[in-house]
């Protein structure tokens, strides 16, 4: 068995402002808990690192607090908040609405999120 505490966290991964992301690796496998304050955005706040024009990243995620709007490439909008288990596939933007903070645990495949690639 292996744990790990998000706590004290392996890594922690900061966004271009307004959040970032604690994370830890156990059985091999990346989780993350991701913190997004309030006018977060993936466009602007990510983007810029990930290099990428829409989130590449396949999300399985809890949200433990907040709202996120995600729009998908096809131009769909779904909104995430308390409560829900959810799965994004790639090719996504996302944003906080309302003026409280986002909290969620993605247990997707996010090894490689706001990894700057140069």
């Amino acid at each position: 068995m292996e744990r790990k505490s998000l706590d004290q966290p392996d890594e922690t991964r900061k966004f271009e402002g307004l959040g970032w992301a604690d994370i830890v690796t156990v059985g091999g496998k990346a989780v993350a808990r991701g913190h997004f304050q309030p006018g977060w955005r993936w466009s602007v706040n990510v983007k810029p690192i990930a290099g990428t024009e829409l989130c590449e990243v396949s999300h399985l995620i809890y949200c433990l607090e907040g709202t996120m709007r995600v729009t998908m490439k096809d131009g769909s909008v779904h909104e995430v908040t308390k409560g829900d288990a959810v799965a994004v596939p790639p090719g996504h933007d996302a944003e906080v609405i309302g003026h409280d903070a986002c909290v969620m645990v993605d247990f997707g495949e996010i090894g490689e999120y706001a990894l700057r690639h140069l």
